[in-house]
């Protein structure tokens, strides 16, 4: 099995942005990567609105 991704708004004046993989264990490891990296902005957007409503 292989995944590959793109960002299909392609900015000329950013670089493409893309990743690949191929292994389940790539899958999973990529999800957990995507999966704590939503904890951390949702943590740090109620932050923000904690601070603001203060």
């Amino acid at each position: 099995m292989s995944f590959s991704f793109t960002d299909p708004k392609q900015d000329h004046n950013r670089p493409k942005r893309s990743f690949s993989f191929t292994e389940p264990a790539e899958v999973e490891e990529k999800l957990q990567t995507i999966t704590e990296l939503a904890h951390d902005i949702l943590r740090l957007v109620a932050e923000v609105r904690r601070q603001i409503s203060s």
